[in-house]
């Protein structure tokens, strides 16, 4: 299994699935058919997720463990208009990115070699911990109501790409915008994702980055 797959490069596709995914949230704003099109295409995200867990020193098994009730119950949710079903689904969702996300950050430090495939890695942990936070919102929001304040519509509960707004502008450490973090649970997960950000930066990247540099000066010489 591991042979196949390991001829593609799915950070590569995954980190593309996931840009595209950014698109088609604001495509299909507003529109009845939304929740059916993101529904359908996070259930492929789900797939992809897995095949880059499969190609990292993790074990496949506990993906596979996560992904698929996570899987299960997204499909249900085109079809049941359900809130526990999303909350949950969310839950084993985020839960399955952080696993993936600790998986590429092992598989990028397991070695002094810097590959394209690496440099993929890194853009897609990067996504995976903002998409993993942002689940993780949602069901703070769901288990606690009003976790969450939204300049523009105060007292109403969040969207989902409305939470992925927070998380991206928290973990790039660019500040809160107009998504504000009110319940106690809800600002510690926002406090441990900004330290997950610049940790990953100071670590992560800068390891990739001095490698690469290092490389470079030595082909000169």
């Amino acid at each position: 299994m591991r042979k196949i797959l390991g001829r593609y490069n799915p950070n590569a596709f995954l980190l593309a699935a996931q840009l595209l995914q950014l698109i088609l949230y604001a495509a299909f704003d507003g529109l009845h058919s939304q929740r059916a099109v993101i529904s359908v295409f996070g259930a492929l995200l789900l797939v992809l997720v897995v095949w880059v867990v499969n190609r990292s020193p993790a074990r496949d098994w506990i993906a596979i463990l996560l992904a698929a009730p996570a899987l299960v119950l997204t499909l249900l949710s085109i079809f049941i208009v359900n809130g526990n079903l999303v909350v949950w689904s969310a839950l084993l969702e985020g839960l399955l990115y952080f696993y993936a996300a600790g998986s590429l950050i092992v598989y990028m430090l397991n070695d002094d070699e810097v590959t394209v495939d690496e440099l993929f890695a890194a853009g897609v942990t990067f996504t995976l911990f903002a998409w993993g936070y942002a689940y993780f919102y949602l069901v703070c929001q769901a288990w606690i109501p009003n976790s969450f304040v939204y300049a523009t519509h105060p007292g109403q509960p969040l969207t989902f790409i409305e939470l992925l707004f927070l998380s991206f502008t928290n973990l790039s450490a660019t500040g809160l915008g107009d998504v504000v973090p009110v319940s106690a649970v809800a600002r510690v997960i926002a406090m441990i994702e900004q330290f997950t950000g610049v940790g990953y930066v100071a670590v992560v990247v800068s390891r990739l980055v001095s490698l690469s540099t290092a490389r470079r000066k030595a082909r000169q010489r």
